[in-house]
């Protein structure tokens, strides 16, 4: 793995980003109605996911760092249940769904592969950034 020198050099901050320009491109076109509370929740929720990462990576250690990794994660599947709950409301469609799942999943896949670079690199005594 190439060193990473800046947070906005992760993949998972970068795939995080691009979700969170979804969640933004659908709130602009009002695609959850008045529904202010959702909007509220989908938006920060999408928001933390590349935030705790950018967060962890400054924290400068790797326990920290994986902390704050798995906070993503949470945020990545709370993401993917309001998803859920735009669905079944009509918010979206099943299109608009399956995208938004889509790119949760590809999220959470790199953050869990990050976890683990980190957690051998602890085990190597490496640091990561």
């Amino acid at each position: 793995m190439a060193t990473i020198k800046r947070f906005e050099d992760i993949l998972s901050w970068q795939e995080a980003r691009e979700l969170n320009k979804t969640i933004s491109a659908m709130i602009r076109l009002k695609k959850f109605g008045t529904n202010y509370s959702l909007i509220n929740q989908i938006e920060r929720s999408a928001g933390s996911i590349m935030d705790n990462i950018a967060e962890g990576f400054e924290r400068g250690g790797n326990k920290e760092f994986i902390q704050f990794l798995f906070i993503a994660r949470g945020s990545c599947g709370e993401l993917r249940s309001q998803a859920y709950r735009a669905l079944d409301d009509n918010y979206i469609s099943k299109t608009e769904f399956d995208n938004i799942y889509i790119q949760c999943s590809k999220v959470n896949r790199l953050i869990y592969s990050l976890i683990s670079y980190l957690k051998n690199s602890d085990k190597k005594g490496m640091k990561f950034n």
